[in-house]
């Protein structure tokens, strides 16, 4: 038996080797997506505000925000912590989702999360001309997915698994904390636009239970359920 490092496959009788890098191509792209696009975004003539979306574009019509807002950041640190935290929570829920048709699965739901954040952000703010920017929306997407996966060994937990309910309870309290308090790292004297962090959460934590069912390996039985 080799001592080489890998996991081992009993049909070949040899170690299977994992890449170094194992990151889905489509969490990558991304991930370097938001420093490329705030790069070029600072050179715009009115850094990109024009392509923000603010709560009054609802009543007027104007839709297109609530997709370009996400391309847009405040900040290179505003920018850098939504692509660790996308590179962090992306990538098990693109792995639950596979390599064929995973990839487009995982981008419509990222997306998704995104824009049914800001329109939530919207919808409780109607009415307000404060633009807003970013991809945190959809980055929360992510991480209510990630809430339901981790721990559940490739499988969506049920939403009543002692640790999803946990690990949630603490994502809103901290989500809830930082509204509060006015102040996030990146935010550079911004409001913080936590009620679209939270509906990016719900979203995530609710959709990944049938899309789990439909494209990935479906919900851990209530038994998993540890205390």
């Amino acid at each position: 038996m080799s001592d080489a490092p890998g996991r081992f496959d009993p049909q070949n009788s040899q170690p299977v080797r994992e890449p170094a890098f194992n990151v889905p191509l489509v969490v990558l792209l991304i991930v370097l997506s938001m420093p490329t696009l705030f790069f070029f975004q600072r050179d715009l003539p009115d850094m990109g505000m024009s392509m923000a979306f603010a709560p009054v574009d609802l009543e007027q019509g104007r839709w297109g925000g609530l997709l370009t807002a996400m391309l847009l950041h405040g900040g290179w640190t505003h920018a850098i912590m939504n692509a660790v935290a996308a590179l962090a929570f992306g990538t098990p829920v693109a792995r639950l989702f596979g390599d064929k048709i995973g990839p487009t699965v995982f981008l419509l739901f990222y997306i998704g999360c995104g824009v049914l954040a800001a329109l939530g952000y919207g919808l409780i703010h109607w009415g307000s001309t404060e633009p807003m920017v970013g991809a945190s929306g959809a980055v929360f997407g992510l991480i209510g997915a990630a809430t339901r996966l981790l721990g559940g060994q490739g499988r969506v937990l049920p939403m009543t698994d002692r640790r999803v309910i946990s690990a949630a309870v603490a994502w809103m309290g901290i989500n809830a904390l930082t509204g509060l308090i006015g102040y996030a790292p990146g935010a550079e004297g911004a409001r913080i636009a936590w009620e679209a962090h939270a509906v990016g959460f719900v979203v995530g934590f609710l959709a990944i239970g049938p899309l789990g069912r439909l494209f990935g390996r479906g919900v851990a039985p209530k038994s998993v359920s540890g205390v």
